[in-house]
């Protein structure tokens, strides 16, 4: 029964996820307007114009964020198909485009949709530096997951800082959410998840969604008391956490890699070769959408 809970409820998430087209669309309308040179410089492409076309094109992915790395390996695969002459026209070149992207994104990645097991309570924790929308990731889940009737406890982990188990009430209150808190100014974050944890498995939450402190990667006391707080959730659920979900703000540039590379559980999938689950495509409580990476594609080179 339980088994067949988790597996209808991905299922559930991901068919909405392809019927809320829209919302990707406008989520991702600022790099949507940093590609639109795409279609300029491959509507007059000829064969002459090659090397400058793939220069700009090359500039075009560097501000939309794709990396220099990544960037590189795109257009020296589009300049290999050219000059080999299986792309013979500029449409041809975007659709190649288009496919090297989707190619990235799904090649070396696991499986994108949640992963919650066989057996309730599911653990979620959910990990981040200062400042990058971990909490207000772990809200927007809570939200999504309610929307589909689940049964959610939220654990304030963040004990580090002063307002954040205020700041993940008012969470629990919108989404209609239990919430285990510190019961004291000393109390550690490892303590605080499992006796949610052990609340959850006691009076039959379907999940359990942790919330922990904001680090660093280079913070090595904080991530020490992460290892902590995972053994702290297995000690109660042989296996638990289900998932661990790292929050990385885009607008942190590059500063994501060596953060994901510490934390070692989600980044950019090229690199690291883990999926990416979610996207934030906004600021409001439902702005959470899960990744599909065919119409993220098409998003951001419409």
């Amino acid at each position: 029964m339980t088994t067949g809970f988790f597996t209808r409820l991905g299922r559930l998430i991901k068919e909405k996820a392809k019927s809320d087209v829209e919302k990707v669309f406008s989520g991702f309308s600022k790099t949507r307007e940093n590609l639109a040179v795409v279609d300029e410089l491959l509507l007059y492409w000829n064969l002459a114009e090659t090397d400058r076309v793939l220069d700009e094109l090359e500039e075009a992915l560097l501000v939309a964020d794709f990396g220099p790395r990544i960037s590189g390996k795109i257009v020296d695969s589009l300049r290999d198909d050219i000059l080999g002459g299986r792309l013979k026209s500029g449409s041809e070149i975007k659709e190649a485009l288009k496919k090297s992207v989707l190619n990235l994104l799904t090649n070396k990645a696991g499986k994108t949709e949640l992963q919650l097991g066989y057996r309730k309570p599911a653990v979620v924790m959910v990990v981040g530096v200062n400042g990058g929308g971990k909490t207000t990731s772990l809200g927007k889940l809570a939200q999504r997951l309610n929307n589909e009737g689940v049964k959610i406890l939220m654990a304030a982990g963040d004990t580090f800082r002063a307002a954040a188990s205020e700041q993940l009430e008012v969470w629990a209150e919108r989404t209609g959410s239990e919430i285990v808190v510190a019961e004291g100014e000393k109390t550690k974050a490892p303590s605080v998840l499992s006796q949610a944890v052990k609340r959850g498995k006691e009076q039959g939450y379907d999940v359990v969604l942790c919330d922990t402190s904001g680090r660093l990667h280079t913070n090595y006391d904080l991530m020490e008391e992460l290892i902590a707080c995972k053994k702290a959730v297995a000690k109660v659920i042989p296996g638990a956490p289900n998932e661990i979900l790292l929050v990385l703000d885009g607008t942190t540039g590059l500063n994501m890699l060596p953060q994901a590379r510490e934390f070692n559980e989600v980044s950019v999938v090229d690199e690291l070769g883990i999926p990416v689950k979610f996207v934030g495509v906004g600021e409001g409580v439902d702005d959470l959408q899960p990744f599909e990476p065919e119409a993220f594609v098409d998003a951001i080179f419409s």
